[in-house]
């Protein structure tokens, strides 16, 4: 997947390191072996100073998408496929427990990214309950309508899409979908966290509190 004749960065994203600053560092260790990878702080919403031909790591699917759509000779490729094809990431084993995903809206179109998601969590021996409407007809969970709808009406899309899930844990990748996950009722766990053995703390879960967050990393990135 990491193609030797390419430059590559690392960008955590501005949702990861609000929401696990010690994971993206982890993860940039983890990529940074033999050499130290670059990490690429520039948030996605700024043009990013990369030479022409580099590859871009992303965790976010947001990140995925602007990369793809925004800067021309800029490429990108998810975190999840890169660990897909590791030999020797340290996967641990949920038992076979039981989860519903949640796939992300930026990433609702690329197959490569919803493969690479169930190829990690068949490794960390997760057993996969689709929802009705999965992978390139999943539905946002509510939060992408923020800004176009009162907050009110934002949290019961959030609360829709979530009673959807056939199960009470929800495997997502977007900070975002753990907290439309949460207020609907049900147990949002980041694929970092599962990655990692760790816990998917909720954080600010308010959509006017978290999205002022995310504008601010976004202003100082």
């Amino acid at each position: 997947m990491l193609r030797s004749d390419a430059p590559h960065v690392f960008a955590p994203g501005c949702a990861l390191l609000l929401h696990k600053p010690h994971l993206a560092a982890r993860i940039g260790a983890f990529l940074g072996r033999p050499d130290p990878m670059p990490e690429h702080l520039t948030c996605c919403h700024h043009t990013p100073d990369l030479a022409p031909g580099t590859v871009v790591i992303n965790v976010c699917p947001g990140c995925d998408r602007r990369y793809r759509q925004d800067y021309p000779g800029i490429r990108t490729v998810s975190l999840w496929e890169v660990l897909a094809e590791s030999l020797d990431f340290p996967f641990p084993d949920y038992g076979g427990r039981a989860m519903a995903i949640q796939d992300a809206c930026p990433t609702r179109t690329e197959d490569r990214v919803h493969a690479a998601v169930r190829t990690l969590l068949s490794r960390m021996n997760i057993r996969v309950v689709e929802p009705d409407q999965t992978r390139t007809r999943s539905v946002c969970c509510g939060d992408s309508a923020y800004g176009a709808l009162p907050v009110d009406q934002v949290k019961a899309q959030m609360t829709r899409r979530a009673a959807s899930m056939p199960c009470p844990e929800v495997v997502v990748y977007c900070v975002s979908c753990v907290k439309s996950m949460h207020l609907g009722g049900r147990r949002p766990r980041h694929l970092v966290d599962l990655l990692f053995g760790e816990p998917t703390p909720v954080g600010t879960c308010d959509p006017d509190a978290w999205h002022a967050e995310v504008q601010a990393f976004i202003d100082s990135h």
